[in-house]
């Protein structure tokens, strides 16, 4: 994936010459943040051998949630309050999921139609506007020349790769992936790092649309609309398997990567949004191809 990232680097600098520019190279890593957030979460997700379709939703609902709660209080407890509805909605997911065994895939597109009607209800079908200033220097603020935003993104993948690769409870969550019964039968902890995705998860898409709420300035109930393609193209991009068991949190920030220079680039040459999704579907369908023959080959 590294050398599919640089390939398409390489490609598009030829194409156009402002993809290598400084301007650009910064504008790719801001627009990173967001679903490279979001990402984070769908990664822990997918590991488990679930997915989750309700992220852009959860996104809407607690960008709605911090929208409403900036009026009353400070930025600070509006973001916990936005993060803890989100971190909340991935819990009730997860129960359902984990506890009372239903599948995955429909659990999390109910909670994806509640969450965008709720999203709907909460702000009276309009945006939310008038947003406090303040809230902007989480995204423009500079620290030794990088905006803040790319330098937090940068940090939480750094703690996901720590905990994925060092810690019990990562290595607890790629065993529930690789197989359910027999982590169980090992003693492991399976109800619990089985939830812990999904509330997971549901925080970090609150997080991500913190920082997409801080660039505009408004709430709006249709934001995240498609998050949760996006994020599950740059998780299987970055070679995780939907099956569970396989993947890592640097193969989905070169997933992000690869999608986010996509889209610059496409941009870039004039290409209409509307082929955009033509290319992003392509990759993924192509992705998951490749995961597929890789494994029936290591599976020989």
């Amino acid at each position: 994936m590294l050398g599919l990232a640089l390939l398409i680097a390489g490609g598009l600098s030829l194409a156009s010459p402002y993809f290598l520019t400084q301007t650009n190279i910064f504008n790719i890593l801001d627009q990173s943040v967001v679903i490279g957030l979001v990402s984070i979460g769908m990664t822990f997700v997918i590991l488990t051998g679930g997915i989750d379709l309700s992220v852009g939703s959860v996104a809407g609902l607690t960008g709605i949630v911090l929208g409403l709660a900036l009026k009353d209080y400070p930025i600070p407890v509006a973001m916990l309050m936005a993060v803890a509805s989100g971190a909340g909605i991935g819990l009730i997911s997860g129960l359902l999921i984990a506890y009372f065994g239903l599948a995955a895939f429909v659990v999390t597109l109910g909670i994806m139609a509640i969450g965008r009607s709720l999203a709907y209800i909460l702000s009276g079908q309009t945006a939310i506007s008038g947003i406090p200033s303040d809230l902007s220097s989480i995204v423009y603020t500079s620290i030794l020349g990088v905006p803040a935003n790319v330098v937090f993104l940068a940090a939480m993948y750094l703690l996901a790769w720590l905990y994925l690769t060092y810690t019990k409870g990562g290595r607890t969550i790629y065993a529930i992936g690789s197989n359910r019964e027999a982590a169980r039968a090992a003693g492991l902890s399976v109800l619990f790092y089985s939830v812990l995705p999904y509330v997971i998860s549901g925080a970090f898409a609150a997080v991500a649309i913190t920082f997409s709420i801080a660039q505009l300035l408004s709430a709006d109930p249709l934001a995240g609309n498609l998050m949760e393609l996006d994020a599950i193209a740059a998780v299987v991009i970055g070679g995780a398997s939907l099956y569970g068991g396989r993947g890592s949190i640097i193969g989905t920030l070169i997933g992000v990567v690869i999608m986010v220079m996509i889209r610059n680039g496409l941009n870039l040459l004039g290409v209409s949004p509307f082929w955009q999704g033509s290319a992003i579907g392509s990759i993924i369908i192509l992705a998951l191809l490749a995961e597929r023959l890789v494994s029936s080959r290591a599976d020989r």
